[in-house]
């Protein structure tokens, strides 16, 4: 393994922190938080025109390590939208040996038909009234394809994340597709894929609070100089650079061990969501009281970060709860 990024990987995270930078501004997300909307589509088109739908199709090339990339971006940005769930659904779709799903994969490769989570329960799921399915189970259950429509009620539920609008979905009839049955080893291979990709959006949110961190103690004066060469602040600061970087590595580790299925992988995968879930809290939490009474502005921003990272904390599991996972297989 090379422990630094290959030019195309850099070019992949280029690519979409500048598609997002262009279709995502902060006056987009703004006026998305202030509406009753759960989905936009055109950020979403826009990362699905760079091929991310189809990211983890088999023969692609690429694998989940690229996937965790490019999460880790989507997070830097607060985008909407279940990417998460798109790159997942296309990946299981694509290996099922299910024939009545291969007609659907096209499209989501795509994105013009959407697909959004809802795995260990249907409380929590993103951009519902614009998915076409769910990608639904459990790590000892079916994984299954729900199509929207008849038998599915969506209820909108109040989410501290105004990124990504939550909903509580119940299933009472509708279409279903099993894609891999109860026992299957792709089933707890999905769910470590889940938590790596919600720890690397995670990484991408906690850099982004150290940036700006960083960058408004350059430019923000008191006492006729930078904050920034105050020593409490600068102690800070450090503290969240030390936080940040060592975890770029536990991502990509964890990625990269899902792709080459090496032993290791299911607990690094719940050590790298346990460990990114508590970091994207602090940093996000250090953020706000590093900007002083701008950082809890509503038009300044921050809160977005800070209300992703405690979405993100809970979401497929606590850290609490993926600690006891890798204690128990490592055999603690």
């Amino acid at each position: 393994m090379h422990f630094h990024l290959t030019e195309e990987q850099i070019a992949i995270q280029e690519a979409v922190r500048g598609t997002l930078a262009d279709n995502w501004p902060m006056a987009r997300l703004h006026a998305f938080a202030e509406s009753d909307a759960d989905f936009d589509p055109p950020s979403w088109q826009a990362l699905m025109a760079l091929g991310l739908g189809g990211i983890l199709l088999p023969d692609s090339g690429m694998g989940l390590l690229d996937a965790a990339l490019a999460s880790q971006i989507a997070g830097e940005a607060a985008a909407p939208g279940p990417l998460i769930g798109q790159m997942l659904a296309v990946h299981a779709v694509a290996l099922s040996s299910n024939p009545d799903v291969a007609g659907f994969l096209d499209d989501l490769v795509e994105g013009a038909t959407v697909a959004t989570l809802a795995l260990d329960g249907s409380d929590h799921v993103q951009s519902a009234n614009a998915a076409r399915f769910f990608l639904t189970g459990s790590r000892n259950g079916p994984l299954e394809l729900v199509e929207a429509g008849a038998g599915v009620t969506i209820t909108p539920m109040p989410s501290t994340d105004r990124s990504r609008p939550l909903a509580s979905v119940t299933f009472d009839g509708a279409m279903t597709h099993q894609l891999f049955a109860a026992g299957d080893p792709f089933i707890a291979r999905l769910f470590d894929a889940a938590l790596i990709l919600v720890a690397a959006d995670a990484l991408g949110g906690a850099q982004k609070c150290t940036d700006m961190s960083v960058d408004y103690a350059k430019t923000r004066e008191q006492f006729g100089q930078p904050i920034g060469r105050f020593q409490g602040l600068k102690h800070q600061l450090a503290q969240m650079a030390l936080e940040v970087e060592p975890a770029h590595a536990f991502v990509w580790y964890a990625a990269y061990a899902w792709d080459a299925q090496l032993p290791d992988a299911p607990r690094a995968a719940a050590m790298a969501k346990a460990h990114l879930a508590d970091v994207y809290v602090r940093c996000t939490r250090a953020a706000v009281a590093a900007h002083g009474g701008i950082g809890y502005t509503w038009e300044f921003g921050l809160n977005y970060w800070f209300r992703r990272a405690i979405f993100d904390r809970a979401w497929l599991g606590s850290p609490a709860e993926h600690r006891a996972r890798a204690a128990q297989m490592a055999g603690w």
